[in-house]
Formats: C-alpha cells, sequence, structure tokens
C-alpha cells in the first residue's frame, strides 16, 4: 500500500494481492454509499471501467445478499441462483463460483469482498474464513487513511455520517463540545513468538524499571499534592507495580516462549477473565487499574527510546472515548486540553469517576457501542448534567446546546456578580449556604461561589481510592489541608460512611440483600471501633487549637450516639495526655437521616451539639424506594404533604432544643427544594459547589413569609386528599405563593 501515492491505485493493487493469495479469477470490493447502495470499487479480473460506475441495491444480486444477512455467502454455480444480478458491463459472465464476505466495523457495513472462479466449485470453511479475516482488515483500511480523503471515494459511506445519540450514565458534572479521541492504550505487536528468552526477559524488566520511574516521577513531580485521593491512587499504583506475583506471572509466559508484549497481554487476559466475573464490585474496579497498569507497560515496550511516554499530545477540546481508563492515565493527560471522557464501561465509584469530579471534567459512563460508532474527529457534545453522549450532532442538536451554552454563561456571570452577597429573601431572612466536599480541589470552590463554610466534609473518599487503610499521618494531613484552605470559615467533617455502595479493600466485603439498609456508616464504626478511634485521632489532632466539628451518620438510637461520643473523648484525652495541643472546641453533631430519630428525635437532641439533615438517605427510607435502583428512584417526590410535616416537625423540634440544624444532599442544591426548605424554616443548607450559585439567585427572590403562609393552608388541605401533585400546584401558584421565576426557571435537556 505505501508503494503507490494514488488511493485507487492502492486498493487496486490490494485487491490485485488477494486475488492472487486466494487463487481468485476474480476479486472485487464493493462499498456502500450513504444511500445503501454498494459501488463496485475496485476489481481483479472484471472490466476496469465497470468501477465507480457499477452500483447494486441491498435488495439486488448475491452481493446485495451478503450485505443484508451481513454474514458469508457460498454458492458454488453462481448464474443459477436465484438472487443472481447480471451486470453486462462487469464482463463477469465467464465465473461459476461465488464467495461474498460482509466487510463490518464495529457491527457497521462498510462493504462486500468478493471471490470468484471460473470453475464450479465449493468453498471450504478454511478458505471462507481466511476472507473474512481479510475482511476485517479491510474495514480498517477503507474506513481510514487516504481512502476517506480520496476524490474518487468522496461519496462513499466509509466512516460514519449520521448524527448519533448515546445514553449514558453521568459520572462527572459539566458540559462541553469538543472532537473525539479515540483512547486507544493498547500497543500491540506483530510478533508473538520469542526468539531469545532472555532477551525477552531483559526487555521487560527493563520496561518495568521504567514504569517504575515513571510512577515515581509523577508522585515526586509536585502535580498531585499529598493528601489528596489522586496521590493516593498513585501510592496504590506504585504498590502494583512492585507486585510480585504479576511480576511472576509476566515472567513465567515469556519462559513459555511468548515476547514481552504477548505474555503482557496474557496475563491481562487472565486477569480480566478472573475479575471479570468476581461479584464484588471493588475486585471489578481493580480491573481498570490493572488493565491500565498493563497499558502502561505496554507503551514502555514499544518505545525504542527508552524514555517513558508520560505525557499525550491532544488537540484542542479533547473528548476521549474510550472501553475503560485508569485514574493514573487521566492525571497524566494534558488537563488543558481534554474537554471530556465517555466510557463504555465506568461507574460513579470508580477511581477515574472520583478523579474526573476532582479535577472537574465532565465524564459519561456506560455508552455502550460508542467505540464502534465514533470515529477520531468527529464533533462531539458531553453531556454531564444527563448522561448523554452526541456523535456529529445535527443542526437541531448543536443550536439547542449553543443556546444552552450561552444561557449558562449568562447565569454564571450572574452568580459571579452576587457571589459575595449574601443569600437574603426579598422579606428579610437570612440563609446561610455551605459548601459539600470530599476531595481537596473542591474547596477552591470556597472563593469561587463565596460559600459561608464547609457543611458536609466527607471522609470517606479517601478511603475508597486507598488499597490498604490510610496511615494517620495521612489522614491527619488531608483534614489539616482542609482546614487551611478553607481559612477562617467553619468546616464540619463527617466520619466514615462506608458500606451499602461505597467499598474499600482493607473492610470485608459482605453480600447483604439490601446495603442501604445493611452494615454501614456507624454502625461499622462501632463494630469496628479501632478505626472509628484512627480516624477521630487524626481529626483532633488536625483541630489543634481550631474548631472542631463532627458529625456521625446513621445514628439510629441515642445509645449509638453516646457511644461515639465516649469515643470521640477518650481520644480527646488521648491527645491531652500525650501533650498534643487540643481543638478550640469540640462539637459533635448526628446525621438526620433515619425514621427512627426523625420521628422521635428528643433524646438524641439532648447530647447532639447540631443537626444536619441527610436528606438523600432520609426520603429513600421514608418512601421505601432506593435512590440507588433506576425504577423506583423516582417514584416520590420530597416536595409532598408527608414529607414536608416530616421535615417540619424536626426543625421545630431542633428549634424547642435550641440546637443549629442545617439541610444537606440534593435537595438543599435545587432552587425550588431549596426555597421551599427556607419557607419551612431552614436557615443553613449545604450542597454541591455548582448548585450555589442558581440556589442563591432563588432565595434572593423569593418571599418567605409569603411561602410559607401558602405551604400551611396548603399542608391543612391536604387533610382531604387533593389529588393534585403539590409540586404542580406550586409552580402553577408562582409569584402568588412568593415563588420567584428563578426557582423553576431550568435549563432543559437538548
Amino acid at each position: 500500500m505505501a508503494d503507490q501515492d494514488d488511493a485507487q491505485a492502492r486498493l487496486d493493487q490490494l485487491t490485485d494481492i488477494i486475488a492472487e493469495e486466494t487463487a481468485a479469477d476474480v476479486c472485487s470490493i464493493y462499498l456502500v454509499r450513504p444511500s445503501g447502495a454498494l459501488e463496485l470499487s475496485s476489481t481483479h479480473g472484471l472490466n476496469p471501467e465497470a468501477v465507480h460506475n457499477v452500483r447494486l441495491s441491498r435488495d439486488e444480486g448475491l452481493v446485495g445478499l451478503v450485505s443484508r444477512r451481513a454474514r458469508p455467502i457460498a454458492v458454488e454455480d453462481a448464474p443459477r441462483h436465484p438472487d443472481f444480478s447480471y451486470k453486462p458491463e462487469t464482463g463477469e459472465e465467464p465465473f461459476k463460483s461465488f464467495v461474498g464476505v460482509p466487510i463490518l466495523r464495529g457491527g457497521r457495513l462498510v462493504g462486500v469482498l468478493t471471490h470468484q472462479t471460473k470453475a464450479i466449485r465449493p468453498m471450504t470453511e478454511e478458505e471462507i474464513e481466511t476472507l473474512q479475516t481479510v475482511a476485517m482488515l479491510l474495514a480498517e483500511i477503507v474506513a481510514s487513511g487516504d481512502l476517506i480523503r480520496a476524490e474518487a471515494f468522496s461519496g462513499l459511506e466509509l466512516r460514519p455520517s449520521a448524527p448519533e445519540r448515546f445514553q449514558g450514565v453521568a459520572l462527572s458534572p459539566g458540559l462541553s463540545r469538543g472532537v473525539a479521541v479515540m483512547y486507544e492504550p493498547h500497543v500491540m505487536s506483530a510478533r508473538m513468538v520469542a526468539e531469545d528468552v532472555e532477551v525477552e526477559t531483559a526487555r521487560l524488566d527493563s520496561a518495568i524499571s521504567r514504569l517504575r520511574a515513571g510512577v515515581d516521577q509523577l508522585l515526586e513531580s509536585g502535580r498531585v499534592p499529598m493528601g489528596t485521593p489522586s496521590r493516593d491512587v498513585l501510592e496504590a499504583y506504585r504498590m502494583f507495580a512492585h507486585d510480585r506475583g504479576w511480576l511472576d506471572r509476566l515472567r513465567e509466559a515469556i519462559l513459555s516462549g511468548l515476547t514481552a508484549e504477548a505474555a503482557v497481554e496474557r496475563v491481562r487476559n487472565e486477569h480480566r477473565a478472573r475479575l471479570m466475573t468476581a461479584r464484588d464490585p471493588h475486585f471489578r474496579e481493580r480491573l481498570h487499574d490493572l488493565e491500565d497498569l498493563a497499558n502502561r507497560l505496554l507503551r514502555h515496550l514499544a518505545s525504542e527510546s527508552g524514555r517513558p511516554t508520560i505525557e499525550r499530545t491532544l488537540p484542542e477540546k479533547a473528548i476521549l472515548i474510550a472501553r475503560s481508563i485508569g485514574p493514573a492515565e487521566l492525571l497524566e493527560l494534558d488537563r488543558a486540553r481534554l474537554a471530556g471522557v465517555a466510557l463504555e464501561e465506568g461507574s460513579r465509584t470508580s477511581h477515574a469517576a472520583i478523579v474526573a469530579k476532582a479535577l472537574g471534567i465532565p465524564m459519561v459512563g456506560r455508552v455502550e457501542g460508542a467505540l464502534d460508532r465514533v470515529e477520531d474527529g468527529d464533533p462531539i457534545i458531553l453531556d454531564g448534567e444527563f448522561g448523554l453522549l452526541h456523535v456529529r450532532p445535527s443542526q437541531e442538536v448543536s443550536e439547542a446546546y449553543d443556546e444552552r451554552l450561552k444561557t449558562l454563561a449568562k447565569r454564571y456571570r450572574t452568580y459571579a456578580r452576587q457571589r459575595e452577597e449574601p443569600a437574603v429573601t426579598k422579606d428579610g431572612q437570612r440563609v446561610e449556604l455551605h459548601l459539600n466536599a470530599g476531595l481537596l480541589v473542591e474547596l477552591t470552590s470556597l472563593a469561587d461561589t463565596g460559600a459561608e463554610g464547609i457543611g458536609l466534609f466527607r471522609t470517606e473518599f479517601q478511603f475508597m481510592v486507598a488499597d490498604t487503610l490510610p496511615r494517620l499521618s495521612a489522614q491527619e494531613e488531608l483534614y489539616r489541608a482542609a482546614y487551611e484552605a478553607a481559612g477562617d470559615k467553619p468546616v464540619v467533617f463527617r466520619t466514615l460512611d462506608l458500606g451499602g455502595d461505597k467499598v474499600t479493600p482493607f473492610t470485608p466485603a459482605t453480600r447483604e440483600p439490601n446495603p442501604a439498609l445493611g452494615w454501614r456508616a456507624l454502625r461499622m464504626g462501632l463494630d469496628r471501633p479501632g478505626l472509628t478511634r484512627y480516624q477521630l485521632r487524626a481529626l483532633v489532632r488536625a483541630a489543634a487549637g481550631r474548631d472542631l466539628r463532627v458529625l456521625f451518620p446513621m445514628v439510629t438510637d441515642v445509645s449509638e450516639l453516646a457511644a461515639v461520643r465516649a469515643i470521640l473523648n477518650q481520644e480527646l484525652a488521648h491527645a491531652a495526655r500525650h501533650g498534643h495541643e487540643q481543638p478550640r472546641s469540640v462539637q459533635a453533631g448526628i446525621m438526620l437521616e433515619t425514621p427512627a430519630i426523625a420521628f422521635s428525635p428528643d433524646a438524641c437532641l439532648r447530647i447532639a451539639d447540631f443537626v444536619a439533615v441527610g436528606a438523600n438517605d432520609l426520603m429513600q427510607y421514608f418512601f421505601a424506594a432506593d435512590r440507588q435502583n433506576p425504577r423506583v428512584a423516582d417514584r416520590y417526590d420530597f416536595i409532598s404533604p408527608s414529607s414536608l410535616r416530616l421535615l417540619q416537625s424536626v426543625r421545630q423540634a431542633c428549634a424547642r432544643h435550641d440546637k443549629p440544624v442545617s439541610v444537606c444532599g440534593e435537595i438543599a442544591g435545587r432552587p425550588l427544594e431549596a426555597c421551599v426548605l427556607t419557607a419551612l424554616g431552614y436557615r443553613r443548607l449545604s450542597m454541591a459547589a455548582s448548585a450555589l450559585g442558581p440556589v442563591k439567585r432563588a432565595i434572593r427572590g423569593m418571599d418567605c413569609e409569603r411561602l410559607g403562609a401558602w405551604l400551611a393552608s396548603v399542608l391543612d388541605e391536604a387533610e382531604t386528599g387533593e389529588e393534585t401533585p403539590l409540586r404542580q400546584r406550586l409552580i402553577e401558584a408562582g409569584d402568588s405563593a412568593g415563588l420567584p421565576v428563578e426557582a423553576v426557571d431550568k435549563l432543559g435537556r437538548p
């Protein structure tokens, strides 16, 4: 192919080679046009003048039959077949036997390869399989390179051109436009059998050394700060790279006669076969880490210079399309050029998703089939809010997203202008807006959003990305860094909320019928008091001279709160005995997220210093609807009489005991729901950074007294059995109920 400058000459030479190697009197390549017709694009043995002049419909001839069935067709005497279609201009009347195989790329028909002889003869299965292999390679050749740009092939459907839409799962929020970059981590080698085992072993050892050096270099470069989950991920990689079991398997594969590259592929496949059948989702997530490591090792083996290729050259606004990606790979990409990531696999709790959120990179997962239908350079719209991937978007979709981006930009400018202004309703009610965070990089949003503090710092992320229990020094360093990032603003640390869908490699993996109701959070912490003491010790040390606010999740009984407060007191005494500076003040709060406490809060409120309503879990338990289950997660509405009465009673109980109360979770970050919470009397809300601007804008436009009165009257009426949903009635009431238009003005899903 490289000997010819002309694309047509290259394809013709390739056709001649296929004919010669397969002993064919005729070999032809038909390629698909946008209309679905098949155009004779190259031939050996037929009339050359028929090339690009003969076209067959999908219902015409044996070639059409192959394209319709998308599988090989073999006929000993073609002219006698009922589907045979004779084209005089081709000059194919002398030829009898016919074999046609589809040229498929990712399940899409690119064309048909035909093989004909003058003699009537059957084709063996081996011959047909050979032609299928050739067709597979042809698919890659015709769908890329010079053929696409050649004038003679300009009207052919050599690569997808129609708009396509993939519905996936939102893994990291954000909206971006860019160009597709196919992420091909594999570096395949044509040489599979080792000529010299000692040479291959030496190549492997050298590549492993460079791999380790590359990870060390990234760790020591300062790009990944101490105490961050990204740092813990790379530390885990360093452990993987020194794992004796993995290295022994690689060397055993080379001793069996494979090259270093083939050995890496074999061991990778063995791990994949085992881990894909594992029931524990943690092991399936580790598969991505192992594959990432194998990909990096393959690239080191392929590097002739012996220097690791850590940085990749990306085009501007690159959107990666991949089956999966490891967190270390993501960290090494040029963040200035990376606009988003779309994965055929992936989960919300994967290492890569955690890192993507920390870096502010939109990510969508489970876009099945994207690798087959997307080509390098395709225009892409990635919607990390709704989990959508638009490939080669139509003009209508592009215009809709252009408007959405413009509106977003306009709103962001409004949010920025209001950043330093307090969240005060039109009738003078002051509301504190705080930030939810779990990674240090998220704390940079404090200054950008004007948040008044960290209302919820989730400490479990550091544990979820580590393969061993984080050391006391690492935990202390993370919590101290959170204090420093917050400055003089308050920080509330929630203790470990592990279990359920949050697993770690160092906590026992248990299969439970309903993990959301199982062994998790404080239940696990009290059953493993050493783990709880370890974390509280780090928090006490980090809070030296500062205010320590600790929040305990999943409290179901006052005895649990008393037990964990006793552990906290033990750690305060331990710090004093060992000469550590004490916190300036200590407050212990409860995450109110179980109906047991919501309906009878007084006992806990007597010993708790503050309350944070964990609305996500509280509502799922209240409505008996698993929020992780898409079949039932949207079966209930927070804005309903029963849930509003519950939250109102909780707020009133906290007022009776003079205990501060806030609401955390998704409902606090939705403008309409935030207005309703404010009208119920809540004056402290904590939410994601992206929600602070919209919520503040809505609160500043609401009339709190009028909305509160409207809700009170409607809740009284609800006893009579009003069938119209409360949300609908509230939206219809609008301004007359004191509700601002900003509370319901949402950007729709294009």
